[in-house]
Formats: C-alpha cells, sequence, structure tokens
C-alpha cells in the first residue's frame, strides 16, 4: 500500500513530522487504496494548526472556515499538485442540516475520526509506519462492501442531510450495499435534503450517473425517499405503464437506458439525456380506444419542456441543459433506410447539430435497450449510422478544389462554357492521385497549361476526370458501408 503513495504526498508529510507535529492520510485516499484504486485526491490530517502548517509550507494558501490548508508541490499531476493539509477539527451544532455552527481544531486523531459520516471514510495511514487506524472497523466494512456510518446514523444525518445522498453515491461509485441502521435512518429524515442547496445536490447526482451503478443507486434513492430530492420529474415515472413496445414501466424504462450508457462509457450528457428521454410519457400519456393501448404521442416535446425545468432547477451549467434538451427533443427521430432519403438525413443533423449526431444515437441505442431488446444495433440501424456518415462528409467534388470557375474565369479571361468544367475535372483528377497538389500556386499553373490544351484533348481529360470522381465518390460510400456492416 505504502508503495502506491505519491512521493509528493510523502514529502508534505515528512515534513509535518519533522517540524515536530503529527501527519496522517485520512478519509477517501485510504479507503481507496485499501480497495487497490487510484485515489483521486490527497488528504493529510495533522495537529499544527492553519498557521502552522502555512509556517512549515510558505507556498500554500488557506481561504476556508474549516481550517484546511494547500500546499503547492509545484508537480504537474493535477491530482497532487495542491495537497490538502487539515488540523485535527470537532463540529458542533448543525442548525441548517448541511454546516456546523462551529468548528474548533482539537488535538485528537480519534477526536477527529470520530467527526466523518461513514466508517469507509473513518480511516487515517500513518505513512511512515504503514499502521492502518480504523476505531469504527472500516476496513471489515469494505470487505463486507457495506456503507455504514460513524455512530449513530440518525445523529450522521441529522448532523449534514447531504450524507443521506452521499450515501447513495457512495453506492454506485463503489458497488456496496447500505446498513439496514442507515438505510431506516435515510428513510425516517429524507425531508432535510429540502435544506440543502441545488449545487450540493446536482453534484452528488452527477457522481451517481458517472458512476458504473447508477440504475442500482437511483432504485435506492427512490426506496429511501431521496429521489423526490433530485428531481420529482423522475419519480412521476415511476408504475405508467407502457405500451406493447415496452416491457418495463417509464422509471424502470429510464433507469435502464442510462445503465446502458454508463455500461457504454459514454458522457454525462448522454447519460442525462438517456435518464430523461421519456421524461415527458406520464404528461403526455393518453388511451387509445382503437389501439386499445397507452399512447405518448408528442412526449418528445413535453419531455424537452420538463427537461429544461428539472435541470435549471440543479442549476446545471447553460451548456449542458441546452445540449440534453436538444437530444431529448429528437430522440424520436425516423431511422428507417428504406423509407428516407440523404436530404432527410441531413434535415436532421441540421436539427440536432453535427456536434451532437453521434450523441443523439447513442441515445437512441440506450433507448432501444432500455426496452428490453437485446440487440443494441440491428440491421437498419447500422445502415441509418452509414447515411448519417454520407450526410455529413464532403462529396468528391470539384468543390474539394482550392480554385473555382469564377476564379478562372476572371484570372484567365474565359469566357463561361464547358470548357471551365473540362478545367476543373482535369484538376480534380490530379489532386485526387496527389492531395499535396490542392493548392493555388499549382493549380492556376495547371489550369494554364489545360486551357492551352486543343478543346477536344480538353474535354478528353475532363471526361476522364469526371469518370475518375465519380469512382472515387462509389469507393468511399463502399468503405462507410463496409465500416458500419451494412454492405
Amino acid at each position: 500500500m505504502l508503495h502506491r503513495i505519491p512521493h509528493e504526498v510523502r514529502k508534505v508529510s515528512e515534513a509535518l513530522r519533522s517540524a515536530g507535529f503529527e501527519s496522517y492520510l485520512v478519509g477517501g485516499c485510504v479507503r481507496d487504496l485499501i480497495l487497490n484504486k487510484i485515489p483521486k485526491d490527497w488528504d493529510v490530517t495533522t495537529n499544527a494548526t492553519p498557521e502552522q502548517i502555512q509556517a512549515v509550507f510558505p507556498d500554500s494558501f488557506y481561504e476556508n472556515d474549516f481550517g484546511t490548508v494547500g500546499v503547492k508541490t509545484g508537480s504537474d499531476d493535477q491530482r497532487v499538485a495542491i495537497i490538502e493539509v487539515t488540523p485535527y477539527r470537532t463540529e458542533s451544532g448543525y442548525s441548517d442540516k448541511r454546516r456546523p455552527d462551529s468548528v474548533t481544531f482539537g488535538t485528537s486523531l480519534l477526536e477527529d475520526l470520530a467527526r466523518r459520516d461513514f466508517t469507509v471514510n473513518a480511516m487515517a495511514l500513518d505513512d511512515a509506519q504503514g499502521q492502518i487506524i480504523d476505531p469504527y472497523g472500516g476496513e471489515k466494512d469494505i470487505k463486507d462492501k457495506m456503507i455504514r456510518t460513524v455512530g449513530s446514523a440518525r445523529d450522521r444525518f441529522n448532523e449534514d442531510a447531504l450524507r443521506m445522498l452521499r450515501a447513495v453515491r457512495f453506492v454506485a461509485e463503489l458497488d456496496f450495499g447500505i446498513d439496514g441502521e442507515a438505510a431506516a435512518a435515510i428513510s425516517e429524515n429524507n425531508e432535510h435534503l429540502s435544506h440543502v442547496s441545488r449545487e450540493r445536490v446536482r453534484d452528488e447526482f452527477v457522481r451517481i450517473l458517472n458512476s458504473d451503478k447508477p440504475m442500482s443507486a437511483l432504485v435506492l434513492a427512490w426506496q429511501l425517499g431521496v429521489l423526490p430530492f433530485i428531481s420529482q420529474y423522475l419519480v412521476n415515472g415511476v408504475g405508467v405503464e407502457q405500451n406493447q413496445a415496452h416491457s418495463f414501466d417509464v422509471f424502470e424504462h429510464l433507469l435502464r437506458a442510462v445503465q446502458h450508457a454508463a455500461d457504454k462509457g459514454w458522457s454525462l450528457e448522454v447519460r442525462l439525456a438517456a435518464l430523461f428521454h421519456d421524461i415527458g410519457k406520464p404528461e403526455a400519456r393518453r388511451w387509445s380506444e382503437d389501439k386499445k393501448e397507452w399512447t405518448f404521442y408528442g412526449h418528445e416535446v413535453v419531455g424537452s419542456r420538463v427537461t429544461r425545468k428539472a435541470l435549471e432547477d440543479l442549476r446545471f451549467p447553460r451548456e449542458t441543459i441546452e445540449k440534453v434538451v436538444k437530444l431529448v427533443r429528437w430522440h424520436m427521430f425516423f431511422s428507417d433506410p428504406d423509407q428516407i432519403t440523404l436530404s432527410a438525413v441531413r434535415r436532421m443533423i441540421a436539427n440536432v447539430g453535427e456536434e451532437n449526431i453521434w450523441d443523439l444515437l447513442d441515445l437512441r441505442i440506450c433507448d432501444r435497450v432500455g426496452t428490453g431488446r437485446p440487440k443494441e444495433q440491428p440491421f437498419r440501424f447500422r445502415k441509418y449510422k452509414a447515411m448519417v456518415e454520407q450526410a455529413l462528409r464532403d462529396p468528391v467534388s470539384v468543390k474539394m478544389l482550392k480554385t473555382d470557375g469564377g476564379h478562372i474565369m476572371e484570372m484567365f479571361h474565359v469566357n463561361p462554357g464547358p470548357k471551365i468544367g473540362y478545367v476543373l475535372n482535369a484538376l480534380l483528377e490530379d489532386v485526387l492521385d496527389d492531395t499535396g497538389l490542392n493548392t493555388r500556386e499549382y493549380l492556376d499553373r495547371k489550369t494554364a497549361e489545360l486551357l492551352a490544351m486543343p478543346e477536344d484533348v480538353l474535354r478528353g481529360l475532363g471526361e476522364a476526370g469526371k469518370k475518375r470522381r465519380e469512382e472515387a465518390e462509389t469507393e468511399e460510400i463502399q468503405s462507410i458501408l463496409e465500416k458500419h456492416h451494412v454492405d
């Protein structure tokens, strides 16, 4: 375990001990080391006060109410560029259910560990001796894959309501279960989450979605009654039956869709869109006597409006909101390649934006898997993807040349006519053979040579160039079809 501690962290600990203070690694980095994971950040705790810490580390900063000093290491590795060093402390009074009313710097490591949230985060490591200090059984809980609070669960959650959502997040990130006492305390006290800022809720929600197990965590959030404090719109889908095309209710369908996005390692925006893409169905649902089933006409329009409300409420950045809303709005695009043209595909690309089209296709995959269908990309969908790629690429044409008819007529005083087309096609054949020739200097020089030729010779070169262009276009399209296994 010790060999995995970066030298920058060791130097901070050694400097504190050399100055006569205690020093321990603490919290999440100790947990991650035991789990054989690479810690995302490193926290050190000590019996030194903030002023004493800064005296040991002149190149440091202290800008908070909790005693944490940021020690600059000069490393290019962002994980260890700044090491946070915090004095032992005790906390008391949590009138806002979020922050302690008072923080007192202490002299005891055990006193400091006693204030922490979960046993897996209440361990310290003496990196000089290799000894783990574990007064609350965190190592055993890691072995048992269990999230359990330090001391009374009710006390811990009443102190800081965000810990309830953090418990759910740790279930997602660590793939752990949750202790029965902790689960009961969350169920009984979940209303305290209303005191937590929407930004803090959003941050935990994002970490849940970016985990490997968002589905199980969101199910747990619903079971424990904390899901409404993320978004009531998600709860509205619970028990909402769909039509015969779906095996699950709206809520489970959305969870399965976002889980597939996580399984694929797709972006936060795709995960959000997967979770919200059918969020408008409860509002849009109508019973059809003709079809004898539920219909959801226009749910993508309703859903885009609801998604915007939900994400704005959670204070997501504007760019994220705009992208996710756009994906939700257009997720019902018609994708039967036997019934649409390339121009229809281009219109869809224009609607969602070239920068979003592949995310939209990934969302369609999540939607399909979320219905319970086993095959992720059937033949017709792969063919549609090939059409998208064709629509996005610039066709092989004289437009690729760094010259055009207007320039040729102006520079060489040539009248409009077939001769211009012959020249452009002949130039294109040269460029297809060697793209390095596509410069204005070369093309002007070559144009002068071509215009000096007899017209019948020029016509022959132009027609040969046109044939070569058509062959190159066919080859590129065939390559795209083969890439998507639809040739």
